[in-house]
């Protein structure tokens, strides 16, 4: 099959090792596996006409018209990678003289092996890439169709303007690539507050150029619910007005979006907890404590870590019902095999104010809020695990098997994503045969360091430090500012994480991958892009190739006029990424690193 087109065009080259080399000002972000060079120069890139050749499909070649319009942009690096500079004075750019080959770029050939692979858990991402010193044509060979788009969103970073109003590949190019993690995700919470289909498809955007592949969207919470059911539609009285609503035809489109850039879509409803919104519409009798004081001004009372609070009467029969009702409508709206049930921070203050559960506890004193738990997850499962899809997976939040209070016995084929204690927690679920999701709060909390947001709050009003002599950090003065899961996470931090560190080979294979959660009390339309990009970026390549070169050694600094660039390439794409640093670090590579010392990293 071959697509003509009239508007732009493209070429590109072989040969294959391992690690990024330094014959070329830009490489690729995520860092592929194995990329190798040439030496010969620069191919011609034809940025007026093209054809795709080869076992394609409609998604490939909807994907490569994508890929090829960012191309047109005529990309000029705005960071590029070079040795540090001697310092003095400041180094300048030089500008480097371009010469191109002599034959040109004019077509891309895809051979694909199952163009019918659908996108799901562990399907085959990988792909090579290749672009020889004479050849005329890209050669990208996957085993799916997945890593087509992959190859695409790489060869598209590579294709830079050449300075004489052409296009240009650097060098000759050999590329061999994979990911170490079948699931590389963010999370958009659009409970705390509603995100536009507008800006959940920036995201999906921002993702597949990353080659993150899951989008985990944390749907509703207490204080909202906005997905429209048949089954249930008084649920939506809880949006927060009419305009802040999503239709089925709205979620249908994210998924078939997201589909098409190479990202699944796995929905959350939280339950039991963060469950008042929605569910009280149903019927009030199935939501305990959501006419309460949440309470964190008195804590031994608290009934809810954010206000509003409200938890699913576990011990209700009606609440079954609608779970059943609401979880059957919704499974049959999402088409991945994966599916979130929440289980997080279940407050046991709630249910001081629920009748049913004061007096199952009065009836029997040895009865612990562990059974209650329990309870909840002997009820659940059977219909969450009686879904008209026979592929359905479930995951939840570790609390349910290791937080407090916890169930006594959960089934071993749940995926846990581990949120607490980082390294301890992973090692504890994997060592007892979890498969679990790496989310560790202080790694990979997107919203973390942007203080509190509580109201009526009188530890602001402090005027002058009170610890100033001890120099012990308080709430004001070199603590948190309210945000407890303070600092701010930098993309530098993200990618460090070593988060497999101690685990054994049998416990690293239980890691399926990591989420970047972003959640939204502090976030709306307005900031979203700004606090996942660049940083989610790190994540992605952390998850796809690693932070170590062939040598074992951290390559943070390595990356870091990679992700100055991609910055400014997602910027350019539409997609809104906040600044990392000066403008002056871009152009004067690793001149605003800590240590002079390039290899400062290596023994961290």
């Amino acid at each position: 099959m071959v697509f003509n087109h009239v508007t732009k065009f493209v070429a590109i080259v072989v040969s294959v090792s391992a690690g990024i080399a330094t014959a070329v000002a830009v490489n690729p972000l995520p860092a592929p596996t194995s990329i190798t060079w040439g030496t010969s120069g620069p191919r011609a890139f034809n940025g007026r006409n093209l054809q795709l050749k080869g076992s394609t499909n409609n998604i490939v070649s909807d994907a490569w018209d994508r890929a090829y319009s960012a191309i047109g942009l005529h990309w000029t690096p705005q960071a590029t990678e070079a040795p540090i500079g001697t310092f003095a004075p400041f180094p300048t750019a030089v500008a480097q003289k371009v010469t191109r080959g002599t034959t040109t770029l004019n077509s891309v050939t895809v051979q694909i092996a199952d163009t019918k692979a659908p996108l799901q858990h562990g399907v085959d991402e990988s792909y090579t890439l290749d672009i020889t010193d004479t050849s005329q044509t890209i050669s990208i060979t996957a085993k799916t169709t997945w890593g087509v788009l992959h190859a695409f969103t790489t060869l598209q970073q590579i294709v830079i303007a050449d300075g004489h109003g052409g296009l240009m590949v650097e060098q000759p190019v050999s590329i061999k690539d994979g990911p170490l993690y079948p699931y590389r995700g963010i999370m958009i919470d659009s409970g705390r507050n509603f995100i536009s289909l507008k800006k959940i498809y920036e995201q999906i955007d921002g993702m597949a150029l990353s080659k993150l592949n899951v989008l985990h969207w944390h749907l509703v919470d207490s204080q909202s619910w906005a997905v429209q059911l048949t089954s249930a539609p008084s649920m939506t009285l809880d949006a927060y007005s009419a305009r802040e609503i999503y239709s089925k035809n709205d979620i249908n489109d994210v998924i078939k979006y997201a589909t098409a850039r190479g990202v699944r879509v796995i929905p959350e409803i939280d339950m039991p907890g963060h469950a008042a919104s929605g569910w009280k519409q149903i019927d009030p009798a199935i939501v305990a404590c959501a006419d309460s004081w949440w309470s964190n001004d008195n804590w031994p009372l608290h009934t809810a870590l954010e206000p509003n609070p409200g938890q699913l009467e576990i011990l209700n029969p009606d609440t079954y019902k609608a779970v059943s009702k609401v979880y059957n409508e919704l499974t049959s709206m999402f088409s991945d095999n994966f599916f979130h049930v929440g289980g997080d921070e279940v407050q046991t203050g709630c249910y001081n104010l629920s009748t049913i559960t004061t007096e199952w506890f009065a009836a029997n004193a040895s009865r612990t809020y562990g059974d209650l738990v329990q309870y909840w997850v002997d009820k659940a499962l059977p219909i969450f695990t009686s879904s008209a899809n026979k592929n359905r997976k479930l995951i939840m939040w570790e609390d349910v098997a290791i937080g407090s209070p916890q169930a006594h016995t959960v089934p071993k084929d749940i995926i846990m994503q581990t949120w607490n204690a980082g390294l301890e927690n992973i090692k504890k679920l994997t060592s007892s045969g979890y498969d679990v999701i790496v989310s560790s709060a202080d790694w990979f909390y997107l919203d973390c360091g942007n203080g509190g947001w509580v109201g009526n709050d009188p530890r602001y009003n402090v005027q002058s430090n009170p610890d100033a002599e001890t120099g012990t950090p308080n709430f004001n003065y070199g603590g948190g500012g309210g945000s407890w899961c303070a600092p701010y996470k930098t993309w530098q931090r993200i990618y460090d994480y070593d988060f497999t560190t101690n685990l054994t080979t049998s416990e690293a294979a239980r890691v399926i991958g990591v989420t970047a959660p972003l959640w939204a009390e502090q976030v709306d339309d307005q900031v979203i892009s700004t606090r996942f990009w660049p940083r989610a970026a790190a994540l992605g390549e952390l998850a796809w190739s690693g932070n170590k070169n062939a040598k074992g050694e951290k390559r943070t600094t390595e990356l870091t006029q990679r992700i100055l660039n991609f910055r400014e390439y997602l910027v350019a794409l539409g997609v809104g990424a906040a600044p990392l640093m000066p403008k002056y670090c871009l152009q004067h590579p690793h001149a605003c690193d800590l240590y002079l010392d390039q290899t400062a990293l290596y023994t961290t």
